[in-house]
């Protein structure tokens, strides 16, 4: 099944122009266009839309997610290129994920200690009432 670039933004909550730029920039060289050349995306085409915007939402930038089209391009001979790829920023991925668990902990932690210093404020001035 083919599907229009509208009917794709709509399925990936992409705009438009977004899916124009990806497939400028070279991450999306396989969309194949009609006689009068409209684009007609595949359901590879979707899956390809799914793996770069994973990629971009976990902080891929769009030269790497390029370099590895590319790499993908080439065929099964950079397979263990691409593996390395992925695993690396796997682990950068789980570095972020690990340095933001640490920012939550903080966070947590401070909302426990105010809300302990508000309770205790409150306590020792009973006709103090908050505006909000």
């Amino acid at each position: 099944m083919d599907y229009s670039i509208k009917q794709v933004s709509e399925k990936t909550n992409l705009k438009t122009h977004v899916l124009r730029y990806y497939e400028k920039e070279g991450l999306l060289p396989f969309v194949s266009r009609s006689k009068s050349g409209i684009r007609r995306y595949s359901e590879g085409d979707l899956e390809w839309i799914g793996l770069i915007c994973c990629l971009k939402n976990t902080g891929m930038s769009i030269k790497q997610i390029k370099d590895f089209v590319e790499l993908s391009i080439k065929g099964n001979e950079t397979l263990k290129k691409r593996c390395d790829m992925l695993i690396a920023h796997k682990k950068s991925v789980e570095t972020q994920i690990e340095e933001m668990q640490d920012h939550l902990r903080k966070v947590a932690h401070k909302i426990e200690y105010f809300t302990g210093q508000y309770e205790k404020y409150t306590l020792d001035h009973p006709d103090h009432t908050e505006v909000i």
